[in-house]
């Protein structure tokens, strides 16, 4: 046992984690069907993810993540005829600005990340499984799973199989045994991308490819399957269907992550409000944008505000703050250290990173204390603060943060360095012949310029306002 405990969609409780194999996890994720470039919304599920995997590595686990690309589906060969070029170019433009995205927030590199056309073998095998079973038929080139042939069909959901509509992903007729019967595979049309297959040339549906992908770096069996809570139904239980039919065992556990939305609406394209990860990133940190996202429960919805964007960089800014007073004060960078077990508990319990923020800033607040005081013990708390952030992406001694400069960055810093260290030394000279007004002009000018300038017992230290 690991001591995480998790919500589990299919069960609908808190339930004990326990690896598959001891020692290592599988993790398959929901990745995007990159018909768009990202918006906040968009990345909270790889975000919440990210959190959980780092959780799980910390506790000494291996983590194989597999996080797949959706790049042919409805929506991108839609978009690619209404901006008249081919669709592998509209999908890979936008693959790499999910990755972008993905990688300016911190997120970890998956171990794997597959495309749905590099597999198109695994499908057809799957397919050709399921078929052999009964729980698949071809229809004028198409082929579709039967629902009725899976009892459980509805478990995941909670619904039941009699009062479920047609499915949505392919018209009523045209061989279709079942209306709810849904498509593994769609027969060639003229203009569009298209593989062979034993039933003809055609491409596959949107969720055959997560099913064979997931078996082909996971197997038939592995731990956590995730995704938002909008692929519970169809996508997810439409996985799960076809998975089991075939004779795997699938997802042990199913997690699910609420949505960011707006108006109290999904944020989405078609609602005309969607917040794009480029355009967020130019008026806060991306850090902070990240802290923002994982400050709630990764089960609860986030109503998105620039207020509460606003003020979450606020509350990450005063985190960092103690740790560069601290290392002032202590003469040398903060160490990494142990974390409190309040902070592990909080995790633990489905992770609960709201209770672990809690315990975060209530050190932080300590940590003031303490340099108020003698400092003694500061050394410890302030490595244990750094602890605290580095297990959910925010430690700012992290590359990715501190970041690793070109020669042209660098050359610009050591000038700005410079010249604020020349403008702090002439207040420093107007400070100590008591011509304080001209002390107070030159800080209100380094503000002006965007340079936050604070009073220390160790001299007067100087940081970009806003980070």
């Amino acid at each position: 046992m690991t001591g995480l405990r998790l919500y589990d969609t299919a069960t609908r409780e808190v339930r004990p984690f326990a690896p598959l194999r001891p020692g290592a996890v599988g993790i398959y994720l929901c990745g995007a069907t990159v018909q768009a470039p990202p918006h906040v919304g968009h990345v909270r599920s790889q975000l919440a993810f990210d959190v959980l995997r780092r959780w799980l590595e910390h506790k000494g686990l291996e983590v194989t993540f597999v996080r797949n690309v959706t790049d042919i589906d409805d929506k991108i060969l839609r978009r690619a005829a209404e901006e008249g070029v081919p669709w592998w170019q509209v999908a890979f433009r936008n693959e790499r600005a999910f990755e972008e995205a993905y990688a300016v927030l911190g997120c970890r590199p998956p171990s794997v990340a597959p495309r749905a056309t590099g597999h198109v073998t695994q499908m057809v095998a799957l397919m050709e499984r399921l078929v052999e079973r009964g729980a698949a038929y071809a229809a004028g080139g198409d082929v579709y799973f039967s629902v009725a042939s899976y009892p459980a069909y509805g478990a995941l959901s909670g619904q039941r199989p009699d009062e479920m509509l047609a499915s949505t992903d392919s018209e009523v007729g045209g061989g279709k045994h079942d209306p709810r019967d849904f498509a593994l595979w769609k027969g060639a049309k003229p203009g569009e991308p298209a593989w062979p297959t034993p039933w003809g040339q055609g491409r596959p549906g949107w969720h055959l490819e997560c099913s064979a992908m997931a078996e082909a770096y996971l197997g038939p069996e592995f731990d956590i399957h995730g995704g938002g809570f909008d692929l519970v139904f169809p996508h997810h239980e439409n996985e799960i269907a076809q998975s089991r039919a075939a004779g795997d065992a699938f997802a042990r556990y199913w997690l699910h992550n609420g949505w960011v939305t707006t108006a109290g609406e999904k944020m989405s394209k078609s609602l005309g409000n969607s917040l794009l990860v480029t355009e967020v990133v130019k008026r806060v940190r991306p850090v902070e944008l990240r802290y923002y996202l994982i400050g709630a429960h990764y089960r609860s919805h986030i109503e998105y505000s620039e207020a509460a964007l606003t003020e979450a960089g606020t509350s990450l800014r005063r985190v960092e703050g103690f740790l560069a007073r601290a290392a002032d004060r202590l003469g040398a960078p903060v160490a990494l250290g142990e974390l409190p077990a309040a902070f592990t508990a909080a995790l633990d319990d489905d992770l609960g990173v709201p209770a672990a923020l809690a315990v975060l800033h209530d050190s932080v607040r300590e940590g003031n204390r303490l340099l108020d005081g003698t400092g003694a013990g500061l050394a410890e708390l302030a490595a244990a603060v750094r602890a605290m952030l580095a297990v959910l992406g925010l430690d700012p001694a992290d590359p990715v943060w501190s970041g690793a400069a070109t020669g042209e960055d660098e050359q610009l810093r050591g000038a700005v360095d410079g010249l604020v260290a020349l403008a702090l030394a002439q207040r420093q000279e107007a400070r100590s012949r008591k011509d304080f007004a001209a002390a107070d002009a030159i800080r209100d000018s380094l503000t002006a310029a965007g340079v936050a300038v604070e009073d220390t017992p160790q001299g007067p230290r100087w940081s970009l306002l806003g980070s």
